[in-house]
């Protein structure tokens, strides 16, 4: 009598064995989604009111800005929400929306980079056919297969999730919903979730590593047949803020996918820890390692707010 396919809500714990510290871990996250919401949305003001930005590279990066936004503000508020009002309640269909926009956020984000190294690819490879092979309409297709492709894979996991009958208590012990961590709730089979949730995803995030590398291989081939030390220099200074992008993107993720695998003395509220900051950080650098290291972006950014 207690199984049901639609259960009203989950509670969301927050971080198991910090409770009481919960007000005060709530403060950094605060500041990290500010600077996050602060430096992804002057990029994506920049690059929409400034022509001079209408160039492939940026589109990319106007893309990456609003996936960060929207993968930060997917779980940032909510986890504010439990550590700071005590709201931990959340609606089955908010837990699957939830659930969708983490995910779809995170394959965009993979996608993205993958695509700004095609990018990077074709502007230090094939320079004098850059603007004639990525042109607008070029970029649009690129766009949709991203969010196309991003839509593909995680759909799925939304109707896996929605057809498990839930009896079990409905605790999650984390601060936001999950594929698998809701999965487990579940009184039914859950093998086609554990399957499709780490075989999927994880065939596409190595083929998006996969294809990275090779880009970087050929873009360091033909960097370093350049005649002059200053063009070398020149040329890799204009990958230089997408290779520490991809390093705070990938390296966590790596990371956490192989502690939960090997680390099993790894205590549960690490894990936990670790994945908030995995939802809060990388967004919040993103803008400032571009603002910093793209020459074009940085004047801009200075002539918005000192144009005194």
């Amino acid at each position: 009598n207690l199984t049901s396919f639609n259960p009203g809500f989950f509670i969301l714990v927050g971080i198991p064995g910090l409770e009481q510290f919960h007000i005060w871990i709530g403060i950094p996250f605060f500041v990290i989604y500010l600077v996050a919401v602060a430096g992804n949305g002057i990029l994506l003001y920049l690059i929409t009111m400034d022509r001079n930005l209408h160039e492939p590279m940026f589109f990319f990066l106007s893309m990456l800005a609003s996936a960060d936004l929207v993968l930060c503000t997917t779980c940032v508020p909510k986890t504010l929400g439990i550590f700071w009002l005590k709201a931990q309640k959340i609606t089955f269909p908010g837990c699957l929306t939830q659930l969708f926009f983490l995910h779809f956020s995170f394959f965009l984000d993979s996608a993205i980079l993958l695509g700004m190294a095609f990018d990077r690819y074709m502007a230090i490879c094939c320079p004098l056919r850059y603007t004639s092979i990525l042109t607008p309409k070029t970029i649009i297709k690129i766009m949709m297969g991203i969010v196309g492709r991003s839509l593909g894979v995680i759909l799925p996991v939304v109707f896996l999730v929605k057809r498990l009958p839930f009896c079990k208590a409905r605790i999650i012990p984390h601060t936001y919903c999950e594929h698998i961590g809701v999965a487990r709730l579940s009184c039914a089979d859950i093998s086609i979730n554990i399957w499709y949730g780490f075989a999927v995803p994880v065939m596409t995030i190595i083929s998006d590593l996969v294809l990275i590398g090779i880009s970087y291989v050929l873009i360091l081939q033909a960097v370093f047949h350049l005649p002059s030390r200053d063009a070398r220099q020149k040329a890799l200074s204009t990958c230089g803020s997408h290779v520490c992008v991809i390093l705070i993107f990938y390296a966590p993720a790596m990371f956490s996918v192989l502690t939960h695998r090997f680390g099993h003395n790894i205590p549960r509220t690490f894990h936990i820890m670790f994945a908030n900051l995995y939802v809060a950080i990388p967004p919040a650098l993103n803008p400032i390692i571009y603002g910093v290291k793209t020459k074009q972006i940085r004047e801009k950014v200075i002539l918005l707010l000192f144009s005194k």
